[in-house]
């Protein structure tokens, strides 16, 4: 029945985000692996409103975080405020911020200071925060959706490569089709908004991620992930040609453990109790397209990330000869 009602949620999204039918999967399967997800796409594709809504029809608390150039951290985690009480004594007390969420929308994330950026960092690594020497845990099931534009890049900060290791994936958002565009458009000018069904609470959120987590994965397809994860390693022998020509650093360990991690929830969203080797191909590009750091020839070449994957993929086998 959990599988189902992953499903339900799937098909509930689907009633208001027109189109992106990856996108759609690729938050839900991140989220029942309590993973963060980056969202890549222009201004005005449905971002925001994707996590809106996700908030709405898991009766999730959402909360939304601007990130702007002058965003301070404190107006992220929070900060301690002073409070006087009816006797005249005075005391610190925290004052939570936007962080306190279950579904938490960095908006441009790229926008902040560093600074700001890494105290959203340990909220994501370790599920708490820390002022002053109390740490704080935040509510469960946590999830941060981060958006970012990739037009403007005056006066962005790029995300450092240990922060883009946090998110478990990166989904590009692309324009929609024409079909999709005006189906958008429809639904977006008609009299009454429309509103979705809640059909979850954060209590079955956590029971998904605990069973999903229990599928059960065979040997040959952990070596499979971990050797993907290899090959995209321009030191190593194993590694395509292509790697080895435009990769500076390949995926982290976290990388392997993404692939399986993720090929898990969507085996069990597609109702078998095993993983596959297509469902870790499946994954591949959103686990990995962030993780990999290109070289200048790359760049100047004009190669990109989802194209070294492909690479990667057509070149590892799914067992070793022998």
């Amino acid at each position: 029945h959990l599988q189902q009602a992953a499903l339900d949620i799937q098909r509930e999204l689907a009633t208001v985000i027109v189109g992106y039918e990856d996108v759609l999967r690729g938050v839900l399967i991140a989220l029942l692996a309590g993973g963060n997800t980056l969202l890549e796409g222009a201004p005005g594709l449905g971002k925001t409103l994707l996590v809106r809504t996700l908030g709405q029809i898991m009766q999730l608390k959402y909360s939304r975080i601007q990130f702007t150039p002058d965003l301070m951290p404190a107006d992220i985690i929070g900060t301690n405020v002073l409070v006087e009480s009816d006797t005249g004594h005075r005391r610190f007390v925290f004052q939570q911020g936007p962080v306190f969420g279950n579904v938490v929308l960095a908006d441009e994330i790229n926008r902040a200071s560093p600074k700001t950026q890494s105290a959203l960092l340990e909220a994501m690594q370790e599920s708490s925060v820390t002022v002053g020497i109390a740490a704080y845990p935040l509510p469960q099931p946590f999830f941060v959706l981060a958006t970012q534009n990739p037009i403007e890049m005056a006066g962005t900060y790029p995300l450092p490569e240990a922060q883009l290791d946090r998110f478990l994936f990166k989904l590009n958002v692309a324009f929609p089709s024409n079909a999709d565009l005006t189906e958008i458009v429809l639904r977006t000018t008609a009299a009454a908004p429309y509103h979705v069904r809640s059909l979850a609470d954060a209590t079955t959120v956590l029971e998904m991620q605990r069973v999903a987590r229990q599928v059960p994965v065979a040997s040959s397809v952990l070596d499979y992930a971990v050797r993907l994860v290899a090959a995209t390693q321009p030191t190593r022998p194993e590694a395509p040609r292509l790697v080895r020509d435009n990769v500076r650093y390949g995926a982290s360990p976290r990388g392997a453990q993404g692939l399986v991690l993720a090929a898990k929830i969507t085996a069990f969203l597609d109702g078998r109790l095993n993983v596959s080797y297509d469902d870790v191909r499946s994954v591949a590009e959103p686990v990995l397209r962030h993780r990999l750091i290109l070289n200048v020839d790359a760049e100047v070449g004009g190669v990109e990330a989802d194209g070294l994957i492909a690479a990667v993929l057509g070149h590892v086998a799914e067992e070793l000869a022998g």
